[in-house]
This record gives C-alpha cells, structure tokens and sequence, in this order.
C-alpha cells in the first residue's frame, strides 16, 4: 500500500458517517451588525417626513405639482357641484325638429319644493275660456289673470288678439306677447298695452314677484298654492309651488331659483295641465274647478303653449 493510501486511511479511520472535516484554517466568525442603527435611521427619516407634511399643508407654495394639481381639481368640482344648484339651466335647447312638449322638473329651493314646467319648441299665447284638452297642439294650459267676484269681469288690463276685453291697474305685473316675443315686466304703464292691441298681441296683469332678479312684495299676506310664469336669461316657463306659501316666500324662492323676472298665475285649486315629451299629461289644480268656471259667467283666461 503507497505512503498516500495509509494517509488517507490515518485521516478518515475516526469519522463516522454523518461527520464532516473542515480541512484549513476555519473562518473567524462575524459579528452580527446592531439593529440599533437601523432603528435610529428610521426615527430620523421619519422626523423628516412628518416636519415636511407640516410645511406643505400649512404653505401651499411649498406643496409638489401633483398635490396642487390634485387640490386644484377638488376646489374645481366642488365650484361646478355649487354651479350646478344654483344654476338650473332652463334654457336647454332640443332639436327644432322635436315635436313640441314641456318638460319637467322637481327641485327644492329654501325648503319649499317646486315643480318647473318648461316648453319646448312652442309659442305662448292667451285664450278666453275651457282650453280643448284633446288639442293635439296644445302642450300646456294655466289660468292666467284673475276675475272679479261680483260680475266675473277679468281684473286688470286685458288684450287678446290685439282686442282689449279689460282696463285698469290694479296690478303693476304684466306678461306681453307681441310678435312671437314674450315680455315680463312690472310697471304702472307699459306702452305694450298700446303695442298689443296695435299688432294683434297679447297682453294681462298680475301680481309682480320678481323684478330684475329682486324680489316684490305684495300686499295679500295668505297661504296658498301659489304658480308663476317667470323668464330666466331668455328662457320662460311656469313654476309651481308644492306646499302652501305665502307670496313673500315664493317670491323668495324664486329669486334663490335664479329668476329675472316672474308675475303669479292663478293659483290654489286652478286647473291646467302640461304634456311631456312621451305624450303623457300631467295635471296641476282640481278637475272640478275646470268645470265650474267654464259654464259661469266668469271670462276664465289661460296661458297657452302651442306646437310650433
């Protein structure tokens, strides 16, 4: 046996099986590195996150552009959102091809609800008495001026198709239509009484509640359900009121509305109606009261709107 062979047996002649030789110099062991360090680094990069979140809410100049980006857009929506309710948007315009309709919303303004009727594609005019409900033209009917008690004679100014049925001032609103254009004003004299009469317009006086955006006040002082025909930046639609009110806060509410101008229609249980745009009709008032007022000696005037 060669002198590598007895070596071999000399070096392996005391292990066993499951034991193993380091053959060299073993390494001298590391010391583990303290987590005290590492804790320290943490506290200090943290002192410096919360001293930098501090200066950028209390200085905005300071803030990163994504985070100004971000504020701005918040500030943004919420400006639109604030928008969106005061601003109702009446005058939507639809495709002059649409067949005639109004339109109708439900909104709350100051706690009282109110219901808008807005037409479409249609012209407004005035009628003495009981409106065809079967009138494929016509899409909405509300009583305009009121009438006396005592001999039915309608009160206050009065012009239907350029002839005057009624004088006197008994109250300063008034709504004109002459040439297709709507007029709502409130004055002791208006020269479209003149006009009216001249060019085969219309023409009836109210109670004015708004007037140039502000606000009227009227010397009745009930409650009732109250209705208005208003115009707001050129658009012009009746606003019903859901609850009973007196004309100081309806006024109120349509002055919170937006409302440029508004004279009241007659209100309480006076019938009239309105079709929307998938033909279906909706009624305001008590059915009763259409009856009765149409075979009396009362001149019972509505506002009109009519398919163009």
């Amino acid at each position: 046996m060669s002198r590598l062979s007895t070596y071999a047996d000399d070096f392996f002649e005391d292990f066993n099986d499951d034991q193993i030789r380091v053959i060299g110099q073993p390494e001298k062991p590391q010391k583990p590195k303290s987590p005290r360090k590492w804790g320290a680094l943490l506290w200090i990069l943290m002192l410096i996150g919360i001293g930098y979140l501090a200066c950028i809410l209390v200085e905005p100049d300071l803030r990163p552009q994504w985070m100004t980006t971000q504020v701005e857009s918040e500030e943004t929506v919420a400006h639109a959102e604030e928008t969106n309710t005061n601003q109702q948007g009446i005058g939507t315009e639809v495709g002059t091809l649409t067949p005639g309709f109004v339109e109708i919303r439900d909104t709350l303004i100051n706690d009282i609800p109110l219901k808008l009727y807005i037409p479409h594609n249609a012209d407004l005019s005035l009628q003495i008495g009981e409106t065809d409900k079967q009138d494929p033209a016509i899409i909405f009917s509300a009583q305009a001026a009121d009438v006396r008690a005592d001999n039915g004679a309608i009160v206050g100014a009065f012009v239907l198709k350029g002839e005057p049925l009624s004088w006197g001032l008994s109250k300063k609103g008034f709504c004109a239509v002459i040439d297709d254009k709507i007029t709502i004003g409130m004055a002791e004299n208006s020269p479209l009484f003149e006009e009216a009469t001249e060019k085969g317009g219309y023409f009836f006086r109210q109670y004015p509640l708004v007037n140039n955006g502000a606000l009227v006040e009227n010397e009745p002082k009930g409650k009732s359900i109250r209705r208005a025909i208003c115009e707001q930046k050129g658009a012009f639609f009746m606003v019903e009121s859901g609850s009973k009110e007196s004309y100081h806060d309806f006024a109120q509410a349509l002055v919170d509305l937006g409302v440029d101008q508004a004279i009241s229609l007659v209100g309480s249980s006076a019938y009239g109606w309105a079709i929307d745009q998938e033909g279906q009709s909706h009624e305001f008032g008590l059915p009763s009261t259409r009856t009765l007022y149409s075979k009396s000696k009362y001149q019972i005037s509505h506002v009109v709107w009519r398919r163009r």
